[in-house]
């Protein structure tokens, strides 16, 4: 692979897949592909987001990177699968071809075969369990085991964004991966001038951020605080396209309290940055998925963090959290909050340090390209050489070579590349 002048890698057509494209204002993977696309673009690559057409059609162009507006199927099941088999079928049949493919949501990699037929290296992040989600039904549990096999087997390389992800797929498959965690923007300095727009002062409010879904624990979430002496108000931001029965739930569970106050989706990206940071603690009840988005963003506005009791949240915000796995416990954890404010903010501060030193955007972009530049030079790492095994056997490679000694294992993590 050619390189620059300044030691950098020469410039890459590069497709990012799978998403609902940008501007980020849905989930983590699409603030994933906006701060590392737009940081490759920055670096000279020719970036590709691939998005669906109902977001906003007209615009060809954000942050540097090329936008390309495509169709899917309203329907659960298929929104997702139908826009990024329309997406590769794009990526493969018009040119120039991108050099590198990356494709998120494991669901996706079926998909990613007609890219290797087109020898385009794909690596696929395949991002949480989602076969353990209670919002599929067994059909669907079954298609993302499948779907994991296949990401196994097809694609180039696996992106882990935590290493219980990535441990999770070295002994069920055997599989190597590349970790790679997310970024957070850290606040510093954060302001509180449109707060009142929702009625709310700096530090008077306890804070939800989450898609209404069971793994979320948005109705523990509403219960303990409900359970809970609590003076400050619950709120609760988030909703869900398919879970009409499960929002009903929340607010059930709410029962009409005044102090829990549903806001709905925020799209206002600079809103929802002073609602972090204006939070005297962030209740986190995400308890599928690796490293998690909102997480990282709340500790990086300097909110304390009250989250579900499990090995990837531990992992991330160390000692510096509370830890709750039920409503009572959640309960006194909210009402020591709000007796030791100080304390509270304390931890808030430690935890922006945590994403400081280890989620930062720069080097998520940065490992990302390595990677890109790994597929490209051809690294002996055809993750699709391995075929899923049972835990403790070790698998065996089609070709025979030694793998690219720099190519798996590698862990980026912030500033630790």
């Amino acid at each position: 692979m050619a390189e620059l002048n300044d030691g950098r890698p020469a410039p890459l057509r590069i497709a990012m897949i799978g998403t609902r494209g940008v501007p980020a204002s849905y989930g983590g993977f699409e603030t994933a592909v906006e701060e590392i696309g737009s940081r490759l673009a920055a670096r000279d690559h020719e970036v590709t987001v691939y998005c669906r057409s109902a977001e906003d059609p007209s615009r060809r162009e954000y942050a540097g990177m090329r936008l390309e507006h495509l169709p899917a199927l309203r329907l659960k099941a298929a929104e997702t699968l139908s826009h990024t088999a329309l997406s590769v079928a794009h990526a493969t049949t018009h040119r120039p071809r991108p050099d590198v493919a990356f494709v998120f949501n494991v669901a996706n990699a079926p998909l990613t075969i007609p890219l290797r037929v087109r020898r385009i290296p794909v690596a696929v992040h395949v991002d949480g369990l989602e076969w353990q989600r209670d919002k599929w039904g067994r059909l669907g549990r079954a298609y993302y085991r499948w779907a994991e096999r296949s990401a196994v087997r097809h694609a180039d390389a696996l992106i882990a964004d935590a290493r219980g992800i990535a441990d999770y797929y070295a002994s069920s498959y055997g599989a190597p991966t590349r970790l790679i965690s997310y970024g957070a923007p850290v606040q510093s300095n954060p302001i509180s001038d449109r707060l009142d727009e929702l009625g709310l002062s700096w530090k008077q409010y306890h804070l939800v951020v989450a898609r209404f879904e069971p793994e979320n624990h948005v109705d523990v979430a509403v219960a303990g605080y409900v359970r809970s002496g609590a003076e400050l108000p619950l709120v609760v931001v988030g909703s869900a396209p398919y879970a009409a029965e499960y929002t009903k739930r929340v607010q059930s569970c709410a029962g009409g309290n005044p102090r829990v106050r549903f806001v709905g989706s925020v799209y206002d990206q600079d809103l929802l940055d002073q609602l972090y940071a204006g939070a005297l603690c962030y209740v986190h009840g995400h308890s599928v998925g690796g490293t998690n988005p909102s997480l990282l963003r709340a500790m990086g506005a300097g909110s304390a963090v009250l989250a579900w009791d499990i090995s990837f949240n531990r992992d991330v915000a160390q000692n510096r959290a509370r830890y709750f796995d039920d409503a009572p416990t959640l309960a006194a954890s909210i009402e020591a909050v709000e007796a030791a404010p100080v304390a509270a903010q304390s931890d808030g501060a430690a935890l922006r340090e945590i994403v400081r030193t280890n989620y930062r955007w720069d080097a998520v972009a940065v490992a990302y390209e390595t990677l890109a530049v790994d597929l490209m030079a051809g690294a002996d790492a055809r993750v699709g050489a391995r075929q899923p095994r049972p835990q403790g056997v070790s698998g065996e490679r089609r070709t025979g070579h030694a793998a690219h000694p720099a190519f798996f294992g590698v862990h980026i993590r912030g500033s630790h590349h």
